[in-house]
């Protein structure tokens, strides 16, 4: 097939980086142009060695690039920028792809409420597909507009879904999602909690009376349980390494849900997916053992009093955001959902 010609919007943060990683290798990609203000007429290489006879774009200007000759644009960016891009893209045909929440909440009012913004493309939003690939592959398949699902919500939300899919919850009792992630989910900036000396030899949680990604996982919890009942205690934590993810869930079952193997229910559900890899009963996922990856891991541990504890770790930097969307990427122009995505978990 022709190569897809693709466009990268705020090239420069640890999520631009890593698309870059993992789409300059992919065999039907062409890199056309990356993006940022800030560094226009810089050799990307020269700001990321890493890329050095890999990758050998310069950053242009956002204000001069014509972005309707990609096939599809990333928005590596904050909140709010892609909004601003999307009506000239879609209406020139390109598929857009955004790695921020401009497009994973339907619910305008409450997106303002949470991300300050007032959403400037209601009629694009409504198009839009939630990007999680295990849950909405139809959809985003024939998608034109992506919301990339947030890393939190990632684990989340695969974690659960053979018991929503399901219904063998109890929504009597809140769901607790007890997260933790490296620093690099703070995006790179300069900012004093996340300097070395801040954030190494240190735990400590945030957001405990409100993280943004709350109202997104709990809008998708709804929509596959069909439960509007549904209550959520989730609490993130930092943890002092650079990239990696481990949410720890525990949930009530109801009756029905108490009888069931959920180890064979979970093989089952997830033995064709790619990049969701259910553990043997007794062990348990490290995040060094996807760091680097595409795959998610998890393990099921019943408890009693009729609950269960999922143990999820990804990659917070690939699954958790560029590795899922280059894998709706390829959903999107019809390849297989690994292509371009076969890189191995690194270890030591």
């Amino acid at each position: 097939m022709e190569k897809i010609k693709v466009g990268i919007v705020g090239g420069t943060g640890y999520t631009g980086v890593e698309l870059l990683r993992l789409l300059a290798p992919h065999p039907y990609v062409k890199l056309q142009v990356i993006t940022s203000r800030g560094e226009a007429g810089l050799p990307v290489s020269d700001m990321f060695p890493s890329l050095r006879g890999v990758v050998d774009l310069v950053f242009s200007d956002p204000a001069t690039v014509d972005l309707t000759q990609c096939d599809v644009v990333f928005f590596a960016t904050p909140h709010g920028v892609a909004m601003s891009q999307a009506p000239v893209l879609v209406a020139a045909g390109v598929k857009v792809i955004d790695l921020a929440a401009d497009f994973r909440l339907q619910d305008v009012a409450v997106f303002e409420k949470w991300y300050k913004l007032p959403h400037s493309c209601t009629d694009i939003l409504k198009q839009a597909v939630y990007g999680l690939p295990e849950l909405y592959a139809d959809n985003v398949a024939s998608a034109q507009v992506i919301g990339n699902p947030g890393c939190y919500p990632t684990t989340v939300l695969l974690g659960l879904a053979p018991l929503l899919e399901n219904d063998w919850i109890d929504y009597s009792v809140p769901i607790i999602a007890d997260a933790k992630s490296g620093v690099s989910g703070a995006g790179r900036k300069a900012e004093v909690s996340t300097l070395f000396s801040e954030a190494s030899d240190n735990l400590k949680a945030y957001s405990v009376a409100g993280h943004r990604h709350q109202p997104e996982i709990l809008a998708q919890l709804k929509k596959l349980s069909g439960n509007e009942a549904v209550n959520l205690i989730f609490v993130p934590h930092l943890v002092p390494m650079i990239r990696g993810m481990l949410t720890t869930l525990h949930v009530k079952l109801n009756a029905e849900g108490q009888q069931q193997s959920l180890q064979q229910v979970y093989e089952q559900r997830y033995h064709k997916e790619l990049f969701v890899d259910v553990m043997p009963a007794g062990a348990l996922p490290e995040t060094r053992s996807v760091r680097g990856s595409n795959c998610l891991r998890m393990a099921i541990y019943p408890q009693t009093e009729g609950y269960v504890t999922i143990v999820v770790v990804q990659d917070n930097l690939v699954k958790g955001a560029s590795g899922q969307a280059v894998q709706n990427m390829n959903l999107m122009f019809g390849l297989e959902a690994d292509t371009g995505l076969q890189v191995l978990p690194l270890l030591p």
